[in-house]
Protein backbone atom coordinates (compact mmCIF):
# COMPACT_ATOMS: atom_id res chain seq x y z
CA UNK A 1 0.00 0.00 0.00
CA UNK A 2 1.03 3.46 -0.87
CA UNK A 3 1.59 6.11 1.61
CA UNK A 4 1.95 9.67 0.38
CA UNK A 5 2.83 13.16 2.20
CA UNK A 6 2.44 16.17 -0.28
CA UNK A 7 2.41 19.23 -0.17
CA UNK A 8 -0.28 21.67 -1.86
CA UNK A 9 -0.80 25.42 -1.85
CA UNK A 10 -4.32 25.88 -0.52
CA UNK A 11 -6.67 28.75 -1.72
CA UNK A 12 -8.60 28.24 0.91
CA UNK A 13 -6.00 28.96 4.13
CA UNK A 14 -3.72 30.39 1.62
CA UNK A 15 -0.80 28.72 2.41
CA UNK A 16 1.15 25.68 1.55
CA UNK A 17 -0.19 22.72 3.66
CA UNK A 18 1.13 18.96 3.97
CA UNK A 19 -1.52 16.52 3.81
CA UNK A 20 -0.81 12.50 3.99
CA UNK A 21 -2.99 9.60 1.84
CA UNK A 22 -3.13 5.97 2.41
CA UNK A 23 -3.59 4.99 -1.38
CA UNK A 24 -3.86 0.81 -2.21
CA UNK A 25 -3.14 1.28 -5.38
CA UNK A 26 -0.11 -0.99 -5.48
CA UNK A 27 -2.00 -4.37 -3.97
CA UNK A 28 -0.10 -7.25 -4.95
CA UNK A 29 -3.12 -9.75 -6.98
CA UNK A 30 -2.65 -12.59 -4.19
CA UNK A 31 -3.67 -10.43 -1.35
CA UNK A 32 -6.62 -9.00 -3.53
CA UNK A 33 -7.67 -12.81 -3.99
CA UNK A 34 -11.14 -13.35 -1.68
CA UNK A 35 -11.53 -9.56 -0.62
CA UNK A 36 -14.76 -8.15 -2.35
CA UNK A 37 -13.56 -4.72 -1.60
CA UNK A 38 -11.33 -5.24 -4.49
CA UNK A 39 -14.30 -6.25 -7.17
CA UNK A 40 -15.22 -2.81 -6.47
CA UNK A 41 -13.77 0.94 -7.50
CA UNK A 42 -12.12 2.35 -4.77
CA UNK A 43 -13.58 4.29 -2.19
CA UNK A 44 -12.32 7.85 -0.13
CA UNK A 45 -12.29 8.66 3.47
CA UNK A 46 -11.81 12.34 4.40
CA UNK A 47 -10.01 11.68 8.03
CA UNK A 48 -9.82 14.92 10.45
CA UNK A 49 -7.35 15.12 13.11
CA UNK A 50 -8.33 16.68 16.41
CA UNK A 51 -7.48 20.16 18.46
CA UNK A 52 -3.75 20.27 19.03
CA UNK A 53 -3.62 17.46 16.77
CA UNK A 54 -1.52 17.41 13.11
CA UNK A 55 -1.67 15.25 10.14
CA UNK A 56 0.33 12.81 11.25
CA UNK A 57 -1.82 12.05 14.10
CA UNK A 58 -4.15 9.18 12.44
CA UNK A 59 -0.98 7.30 10.96
CA UNK A 60 0.57 7.25 14.27
CA UNK A 61 -2.43 6.69 16.36
CA UNK A 62 -4.53 3.71 14.91
CA UNK A 63 -4.26 1.17 11.98
CA UNK A 64 -5.67 3.30 9.64
CA UNK A 65 -3.40 2.08 6.84
CA UNK A 66 -3.68 -1.28 7.67
CA UNK A 67 -7.46 -0.72 7.43
CA UNK A 68 -7.28 1.13 3.85
CA UNK A 69 -5.79 -1.75 2.25
CA UNK A 70 -8.13 -4.36 3.76
CA UNK A 71 -11.43 -2.03 2.76
CA UNK A 72 -9.79 -0.97 -0.91
CA UNK A 73 -10.26 2.82 0.75
CA UNK A 74 -8.28 5.55 0.06
CA UNK A 75 -7.70 7.74 3.32
CA UNK A 76 -6.52 11.67 3.05
CA UNK A 77 -5.62 13.01 6.44
CA UNK A 78 -5.26 16.95 6.47
CA UNK A 79 -3.53 19.36 8.98
CA UNK A 80 -6.21 21.04 10.03
CA UNK A 81 -4.50 23.56 13.14
CA UNK A 82 -6.71 24.28 15.93
CA UNK A 83 -9.46 25.34 13.10
CA UNK A 84 -12.03 23.66 14.44
CA UNK A 85 -12.72 23.26 10.79
CA UNK A 86 -14.69 26.35 10.26
CA UNK A 87 -14.42 29.23 7.98
CA UNK A 88 -13.08 31.85 10.40
CA UNK A 89 -12.65 35.73 9.55
CA UNK A 90 -9.87 36.93 7.41
CA UNK A 91 -8.75 35.28 4.07
CA UNK A 92 -6.44 32.71 5.47
CA UNK A 93 -8.48 31.14 7.56
CA UNK A 94 -11.79 29.02 5.36
CA UNK A 95 -11.02 25.11 6.71
CA UNK A 96 -14.93 24.40 6.34
CA UNK A 97 -14.07 25.12 2.36
CA UNK A 98 -10.56 23.52 2.79
CA UNK A 99 -11.95 20.00 3.61
CA UNK A 100 -15.42 20.29 2.15
CA UNK A 101 -14.16 20.96 -1.18
CA UNK A 102 -10.61 22.00 -2.31
CA UNK A 103 -8.96 19.45 -0.93
CA UNK A 104 -11.42 16.91 -1.88
CA UNK A 105 -10.83 18.18 -5.69
CA UNK A 106 -7.48 18.41 -5.50
CA UNK A 107 -7.18 14.75 -4.58
CA UNK A 108 -9.76 13.64 -6.40
CA UNK A 109 -7.70 15.12 -9.99
CA UNK A 110 -4.57 14.37 -8.64
CA UNK A 111 -5.23 10.24 -7.70
CA UNK A 112 -8.30 9.71 -9.96
CA UNK A 113 -10.13 8.67 -7.24
CA UNK A 114 -14.02 8.89 -7.60
CA UNK A 115 -16.02 12.21 -8.03
CA UNK A 116 -19.43 10.73 -6.73
CA UNK A 117 -20.93 11.38 -3.40
CA UNK A 118 -21.75 7.59 -2.74
CA UNK A 119 -18.13 6.52 -2.84
CA UNK A 120 -16.68 9.44 -0.23
CA UNK A 121 -17.27 9.96 2.94
CA UNK A 122 -15.87 12.25 5.89
CA UNK A 123 -14.70 11.22 9.84
CA UNK A 124 -12.72 12.81 12.23
CA UNK A 125 -12.35 12.35 16.00
CA UNK A 126 -13.32 15.54 19.04
CA UNK A 127 -12.35 18.39 16.73
CA UNK A 128 -12.22 16.56 13.70
CA UNK A 129 -15.34 15.03 14.93
CA UNK A 130 -17.12 18.51 15.03
CA UNK A 131 -15.45 19.44 11.51
CA UNK A 132 -16.68 16.18 9.74
CA UNK A 133 -20.64 16.58 10.68
CA UNK A 134 -19.78 20.59 9.75
CA UNK A 135 -18.11 19.83 6.46
CA UNK A 136 -20.25 16.68 5.63
CA UNK A 137 -23.78 18.59 6.65
CA UNK A 138 -22.59 21.54 4.41
CA UNK A 139 -22.12 19.66 1.49
CA UNK A 140 -23.85 16.77 0.40
CA UNK A 141 -23.05 16.70 -2.78
CA UNK A 142 -18.94 15.93 -1.70
CA UNK A 143 -20.05 13.10 1.45
CA UNK A 144 -22.75 10.55 1.51
CA UNK A 145 -21.69 9.29 5.09
CA UNK A 146 -20.59 11.10 8.22
CA UNK A 147 -18.80 9.72 10.87
CA UNK A 148 -17.67 11.64 13.90
CA UNK A 149 -15.78 10.18 17.38
CA UNK A 150 -16.10 11.86 20.42
CA UNK A 151 -16.77 14.63 18.45
CA UNK A 152 -16.68 18.44 20.12
CA UNK A 153 -19.70 19.62 19.19
CA UNK A 154 -19.48 22.53 21.84
CA UNK A 155 -21.69 24.97 19.91
CA UNK A 156 -24.19 25.18 22.26
CA UNK A 157 -22.39 25.97 25.25
CA UNK A 158 -20.15 28.82 23.50
CA UNK A 159 -23.33 32.09 24.15
CA UNK A 160 -22.31 31.25 28.08
CA UNK A 161 -18.30 32.09 27.16
CA UNK A 162 -17.53 35.69 28.68
CA UNK A 163 -14.95 37.91 27.80
CA UNK A 164 -11.56 37.31 29.24
CA UNK A 165 -12.20 33.63 30.55
CA UNK A 166 -10.16 30.82 29.72
CA UNK A 167 -11.08 27.02 29.83
CA UNK A 168 -8.32 23.96 29.69
CA UNK A 169 -8.83 24.51 26.09
CA UNK A 170 -8.58 27.89 24.46
CA UNK A 171 -9.67 31.32 25.49
CA UNK A 172 -12.46 33.82 24.70
CA UNK A 173 -10.54 35.15 21.84
CA UNK A 174 -9.98 32.06 20.51
CA UNK A 175 -13.79 30.98 20.20
CA UNK A 176 -14.58 34.24 18.80
CA UNK A 177 -12.32 33.74 16.05
CA UNK A 178 -13.07 30.49 15.47
CA UNK A 179 -16.91 30.78 15.76
CA UNK A 180 -17.57 34.35 15.84
CA UNK A 181 -20.14 36.38 17.54
CA UNK A 182 -20.98 33.79 20.33
CA UNK A 183 -23.91 35.35 21.37
CA UNK A 184 -25.22 34.71 17.66
CA UNK A 185 -23.11 31.46 16.73
CA UNK A 186 -26.71 29.31 16.95
CA UNK A 187 -28.06 31.41 13.96
CA UNK A 188 -25.24 30.59 11.64
CA UNK A 189 -23.64 27.58 9.77
CA UNK A 190 -21.05 27.26 12.30
CA UNK A 191 -23.46 25.32 14.29
CA UNK A 192 -24.53 21.92 12.63
CA UNK A 193 -27.88 21.76 13.84
CA UNK A 194 -28.58 25.17 12.29
CA UNK A 195 -27.48 23.31 9.24
CA UNK A 196 -29.75 20.54 9.36
CA UNK A 197 -32.87 22.64 10.03
CA UNK A 198 -31.98 24.73 6.64
CA UNK A 199 -31.62 21.97 4.86
CA UNK A 200 -34.68 20.03 5.79
CA UNK A 201 -36.26 23.55 5.38
CA UNK A 202 -35.49 23.01 1.95
CA UNK A 203 -36.47 19.52 1.66
CA UNK A 204 -33.31 17.94 1.75
CA UNK A 205 -32.52 14.55 3.15
CA UNK A 206 -30.06 14.57 5.49
CA UNK A 207 -27.18 11.87 4.69
CA UNK A 208 -26.67 9.00 7.28
CA UNK A 209 -24.29 9.85 10.70
CA UNK A 210 -22.44 7.80 12.94
CA UNK A 211 -22.02 9.27 16.21
CA UNK A 212 -19.33 7.53 19.08
CA UNK A 213 -18.83 8.56 22.35
CA UNK A 214 -17.10 7.42 25.29
CA UNK A 215 -19.51 7.50 28.62
CA UNK A 216 -16.48 8.76 30.68
CA UNK A 217 -15.57 11.21 27.81
CA UNK A 218 -16.12 15.11 29.06
CA UNK A 219 -17.73 15.57 25.90
CA UNK A 220 -20.26 12.85 26.34
CA UNK A 221 -23.41 15.15 27.33
CA UNK A 222 -22.33 17.48 24.15
CA UNK A 223 -22.60 14.21 22.02
CA UNK A 224 -26.09 12.97 24.08
CA UNK A 225 -27.81 17.01 22.81
CA UNK A 226 -26.58 16.20 19.16
CA UNK A 227 -27.96 12.75 19.01
CA UNK A 228 -31.22 13.73 20.41
CA UNK A 229 -31.55 16.67 18.20
CA UNK A 230 -30.80 14.82 15.21
CA UNK A 231 -33.38 11.58 16.25
CA UNK A 232 -35.72 14.53 16.94
CA UNK A 233 -35.27 15.32 13.48
CA UNK A 234 -35.28 11.74 11.96
CA UNK A 235 -32.48 11.76 10.66
CA UNK A 236 -30.05 8.45 9.74
CA UNK A 237 -28.25 8.08 13.01
CA UNK A 238 -26.76 5.37 13.98
CA UNK A 239 -25.23 6.01 17.56
CA UNK A 240 -22.92 3.92 19.75
CA UNK A 241 -22.06 4.58 23.65
CA UNK A 242 -19.63 2.57 25.67
CA UNK A 243 -17.14 2.75 28.64
CA UNK A 244 -14.27 5.11 27.67
CA UNK A 245 -12.26 8.79 27.43
CA UNK A 246 -11.16 10.65 25.06
CA UNK A 247 -8.53 8.65 24.29
CA UNK A 248 -7.04 6.69 21.02
CA UNK A 249 -8.32 3.29 23.08
CA UNK A 250 -11.48 4.55 22.24
CA UNK A 251 -11.08 6.17 18.71
CA UNK A 252 -9.48 2.49 17.62
CA UNK A 253 -12.51 0.61 19.06
CA UNK A 254 -15.07 2.48 16.88
CA UNK A 255 -12.47 3.35 13.69
CA UNK A 256 -13.14 0.30 12.08
CA UNK A 257 -16.89 -0.77 12.67
CA UNK A 258 -17.68 2.84 11.71
CA UNK A 259 -15.77 2.59 8.65
CA UNK A 260 -17.94 -1.06 8.21
CA UNK A 261 -20.75 0.81 8.47
CA UNK A 262 -20.10 3.53 5.74
CA UNK A 263 -19.10 0.90 3.57
CA UNK A 264 -22.52 -1.12 4.12
CA UNK A 265 -20.25 -4.13 5.24
CA UNK A 266 -21.06 -4.49 8.73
Amino acid sequence: MAFVQMSYFSTSIWRQTIFHVCLPNDVPPEMKVGNKCYDRPMKTLMLLQGYSGNTFDWPLGSLISDISLRYNLAVIMPSGDNSFYTNAAGCCYKYADFVGFELLDYVRETFGLSKDAKDTFIAGLSMGGFGAIHAGLEHPENYSKIIGLSSALIVNRLGDVQPGTKDDIADYDYYCHVFGNLKKVKETTNDPEFIVKERLSKGDKIQPVFMACGSEDFLIENNREFRDFLFEKKVDLTYKESPGIHDWNFWNQYLEPSIKWALEEE
